[in-house]
């Protein structure tokens, strides 16, 4: 079994924002699988459906991105999922828009959802960085990734939408290693 975590803040202000591009990819992995997110179970909503002939339980946490850790620790160990099977879906703001990247391990980065993981589980899972930019100059980053998409992101986001849950389904089917040379060289849309 493999846990699929995306990564977002809680709440409809938030529902729409840069930060929660995680929570929307996981909606369409979750859609692909045949799965409904929307049972609560350790301070996330969770469903299970399968993913290439796998089982796959995909979780959002509903605690504010800095709390992610807790929720996905529990949900790991409820499951005895080993955090080698675990992929995350978050933004990044070092990744131009439209594109992604999938990588395991490695830093935060800045990104406090998954520096608490990362305290919490430690580094060894699988993260599929979807790109959402850098601010403009003059704009505070945190400012950046709450704020909407604009109207040109908002409508280019189906397709990187759909490529990553592509790319989820792919670590999947294929692992990590043959999802990064598919999925980390061309852009998404």
């Amino acid at each position: 079994m493999h846990l699929v975590v995306g990564l977002g803040n809680p709440g409809a202000r938030y529902a729409r924002t840069r930060h929660n591009v995680g929570f929307l990819a996981i909606e369409r992995a979750a859609s692909r699988a045949g799965a409904s997110v929307d049972k609560k179970l350790y301070g996330a909503l969770v469903g299970d459906g399968a993913l290439a002939g796998t089982k796959v339980m995909f979780a959002m946490p509903q605690q504010f991105m800095n709390l992610s850790g807790q929720p996905v620790a529990s949900i790991l160990g409820f499951y005895k999922i080993p955090p080698k099977d675990m992929i995350v879906v978050h933004d990044d703001m070092d990744i131009p828009f439209g594109r992604l990247r999938v990588r395991v391990g490695g830093g935060h980065g800045g990104h406090n959802g998954i520096r608490d993981i990362h305290r919490l589980v430690g580094t060894e899972f699988t993260r599929v960085r979807v790109g959402v930019g850098r601010p403009p100059e003059q704009m505070d980053p945190a400012d950046w990734v709450l704020a909407p998409w604009s109207a040109a992101e908002s409508d280019s986001l189906d397709p990187i939408l759909d490529t990553a849950a592509a790319a989820v389904e792919s670590v999947v089917r294929v692992g990590v290693a043959k999802t990064m040379n598919l999925f980390n060289a061309a852009p998404s849309a």
